[in-house]
């Protein structure tokens, strides 16, 4: 069995082969990995996003020739989930009705919406095989409670990094001996925006905006603020929307207290003496344990256990921080990185091995 995953990026894409020989092994393995840059300048030559399929392709079909694969030797094609209407977690065959909304951007731009039209593309190539996307951003899986907030014009929406909190809510699963929809999990992805869910029995029924809303301030965004002093800073006529946005998202958290994304370098300034960047290290942490306790209350103190994964996990002074204001909760498991390749591949696998059956998604 082989799959070959696609992950768009905003200046890259990444490619890889999974193999399994045995379908019964319960398991893929990698096969090869390749990370194609690009820069700035050619991707600048291009009006948007949408417009870099035919560019993006071409480039994969030659590391695909460089590698000594081809499409027709291939069982299925999954790309990264892009900006789609909120749907349910899972594993969706990419239709004509996705297709349309990723290529229109009708729910937004992203360099992930071309993760399906070149999966698509790559399948026909192939013999008109299999086609997936996996546990995009829009996963929606709330409660009720969770969407409502203290104005009826504004909703509370479910933006986040399903695939990776999905894969290794279910690795923890594994560990713990039980089904992930019989486990209650609390997952943290902490990367450049960080994203914290209450998982209730294979659900994920509360967690905050990541993209542009709530939850912890992380190393690019603002993340949940004081709501009179943004309204007077939007009506200051010091920012236009634009600057304000890219101050939420891009120029928030750590790079707009201390000019830096990279956790490593604030861990030297601290090594240095500098108290300010000790800190926000040491708030970070702690706007994550509480955005974890609040999880805690959302599933009733039932918790199986708590996940922390993503980049800033690698860093154990950053998790030992949060590990001592939460333990009591219930047990920490650490996960460091995202394999997001690999939760792709796990994702069409599922489907292919029969234990997963595939989505449709509809434009309704």
């Amino acid at each position: 069995m082989k799959i070959l995953a696609l992950n768009p990026g905003s200046t890259s894409t990444k490619v890889a082969l999974f193999e399994c020989d045995d379908p019964a092994c319960g398991g893929i393995r990698e096969a090869w990995s390749d990370t194609q840059r690009y820069d700035a300048d050619v991707l600048g030559r291009f009006a948007g996003v949408m417009e870099q399929e035919e560019f993006r392709l071409a480039e994969i079909r030659r590391c695909l020739d460089e590698h000594d694969t081809h499409p027709s030797g291939l069982d299925a094609v999954v790309g990264r989930g892009g900006l789609l209407k909120p749907i349910e977690s899972g594993t969706y065959e990419v239709n004509e009705e996705m297709l349309a909304d990723l290529r229109s951007c009708r729910w937004g731009a992203h360099a992930s919406n071309l993760g399906a039209p070149l999966a698509v593309r790559l399948a026909a190539e192939g013999g008109n095989i299999a086609a997936f996307i996996v546990d995009p951003v829009v996963v929606d899986e709330m409660m009720p409670l969770a969407r409502l907030s203290g104005l009826p014009e504004i909703e509370r929406r479910s933006i986040f990094h399903a695939l990776n909190q999905k894969a290794v809510a279910r690795r923890a699963a594994v560990e713990l001996g039980s089904p992930y929809n019989e486990c209650n999990l609390i997952v943290a992805h902490m990367g450049g925006g960080i994203s914290v869910g209450a998982h209730e029995k294979g659900r994920v029924v509360d967690v905050n905006n990541a993209l542009d809303g709530d939850g912890p301030f992380s190393p690019e965004r603002a993340g949940s603020l004081p709501v009179g002093g943004l309204i007077k800073m939007a009506f200051s006529g010091d920012h236009g929307l634009p600057d304000m946005l890219k101050m939420l998202t891009g120029k928030g958290g750590l790079v707009a207290h201390l000019g830096t994304n990279d956790l490593r370098e604030v861990v030297r300034r601290m090594d240095a003496g500098d108290e300010r960047a000790r800190l926000l290290f040491e708030a970070m942490a702690y706007r994550i344990a509480k955005e974890i306790g609040a999880c805690a209350a959302t599933l009733g103190g039932e918790v199986d256990a708590i996940v922390l994964t993503g980049g800033l996990a690698y860093n154990e002074r950053f998790t030992g921080l949060i590990r001592e204001r939460v333990e009591f909760v219930s047990e920490v498991k650490v996960y460091p990185g995202e394999d997001e390749m690999l939760a792709l591949a796990e994702g069409a696998y599922r489907v292919l091995a029969g234990s997963e059956q595939a989505r449709r998604y509809t434009r309704k």
